[in-house]
């Protein structure tokens, strides 16, 4: 087990140095550049997603081994709603300078009920949040909210549509990247769906596959070609053995 271990950091560490032997032929229509910096702005479950096997750790593993020097800051914090994120914007978004912002936003304005942010406030703040990102120079990728609980048919999933069906909106009439995230978890629910093969540990933030999924998106809205992708996703694997 010790020896494993000392192999797969190595591979780790070596990964960077060499991704041109087998990604040489592989096109780069990645859109971020050398040396820009992302902000991953949302609640716990990007919070979480600095852990080893988040998403947020996993895309920066993803841009590292294909090359790609790119800059990370996760501004998740547990708990926090579009009021919230827009309170917090100039101080963990706008003031780092980045050239790309993730947002990631709509899970507890709903999933908190009578505590969340009804859709027109929350309409008004995201609307916000994407105008003061674009009038200070930064690239936005906006997600969809993940499902509340591995239930489509789920109250809260209902009332969510809503939430996402504006963020689609919004996306469009902005001309900014949009990752629907929620329509990839949900046609992963609609094909494969059963008891062993969950997202989640708790209905809402993401077990490793969960978090795999959504890196993997995320990475594929931004551009990162197909073959630099697998080549990420055999390095996940690496992290999630460890």
């Amino acid at each position: 087990m010790f020896a494993k271990r000392i192999l797969i950091l190595f591979l780790l560490l070596i990964a960077p140095i060499y991704p041109w032997i087998t990604l040489h032929a592989a096109q780069n229509n990645f859109l971020m550049e050398n040396g820009e910096t992302i902000v991953f702005l949302g609640d716990s479950i990007t919070q979480a997603g600095a852990a080893p096997e988040g998403y947020v750790s996993l895309f920066k593993l993803a841009c590292d081994v294909n090359g790609h020097t790119v800059n990370v800051i996760n501004a998740g914090i547990g708990g926090h709603k579009s009021n919230d994120m827009l309170a917090r914007l100039q101080k963990d978004v706008i003031d780092h300078k980045p050239a790309w912002v993730s947002i990631s936003c709509g899970v507890n304005d709903v999933w908190h009920g009578e505590k969340g942010v009804p859709l027109p406030e929350y309409k008004k703040n995201m609307a916000e949040i994407v105008d003061r990102c674009l009038q200070a120079g930064i690239k936005v990728l906006l997600l969809t909210a993940t499902p509340i609980f591995e239930d489509l048919q789920s109250p809260e999933n209902a009332k969510l549509r809503d939430y996402n069906d504006f963020l689609r909106q919004l996306a469009k009439d902005k001309e900014i990247l949009l990752c629907d995230l929620f329509q990839t978890f949900e046609k992963f629910y609609e094909i494969k769906m059963n008891s062993d093969n969950l997202m989640t540990t708790d209905g809402v933030h993401m077990n490793p596959r969960g978090n795999r999924i959504m890196a993997a998106e995320i990475l594929r809205a931004l551009g990162m070609p197909g073959q630099q992708l697998s080549f990420a996703k055999k390095r996940w694997e690496l992290v999630n053995n460890m």
